[in-house]
């Protein structure tokens, strides 16, 4: 079983929140940091908030946030939010469907891996948060914004 790209983007957003220092990220930061296009993970990241998995907010120092502790957000509520269609084959327009049992064996499948998802949370995902946020402070910074070699150091008196 192969997850679409929007599943997968949505699964990073969520994971680098847990493992955000500050807890909150903005398009600019995730899209810039992973190599993500902006316009599609600004479809990802309102598709979660309408699924109450993240909470945004707008205007200067905005972004989002996860909506509650990760321990309550389950990847198998996100991948079946995130798939809405998990059929693994084409099976009802198909000529043999009639007398073919792969349907019904597709579907245990599904079930089955769903029911892996289920039993594991964000969390989970994220268990060595240390590790997640040293990587995540070594991506790149957003274009237009000052990374931590460009700024000012607090130290040095000009």
């Amino acid at each position: 079983m192969q997850l679409t790209r929007h599943t997968d983007y949505a699964l990073r957003v969520l994971i680098h929140l847990v493992a955000a220092p500050s807890g909150r990220a903005t398009i600019a930061d995730i899209a810039d940091g992973y190599g993500l296009s902006r316009n599609h993970l600004m479809k990802v990241v309102h598709h979660l908030g309408q699924g109450g998995f993240i909470a945004t907010q707008r205007g200067r120092g905005g972004g989002f946030m996860l909506a509650r502790p990760p321990e309550e957000i389950s990847i198998g509520a996100v991948v079946r939010h995130s798939e809405p269609d998990m059929r693994m084959a084409d099976c009802p327009s198909c000529a043999i469907r009639a007398a073919c049992g792969l349907s019904g064996i597709l579907v245990e499948a599904t079930n089955a891996f769903l029911a892996v998802l289920d039993r594991h949370s964000l969390a989970d995902a994220a268990r060595d948060r240390r590790g997640l946020a040293a990587l995540i402070a070594a991506l790149p910074a957003p274009m237009g914004s000052v990374s931590a070699a460009c700024a000012p150091s607090p130290l040095r008196r000009d």
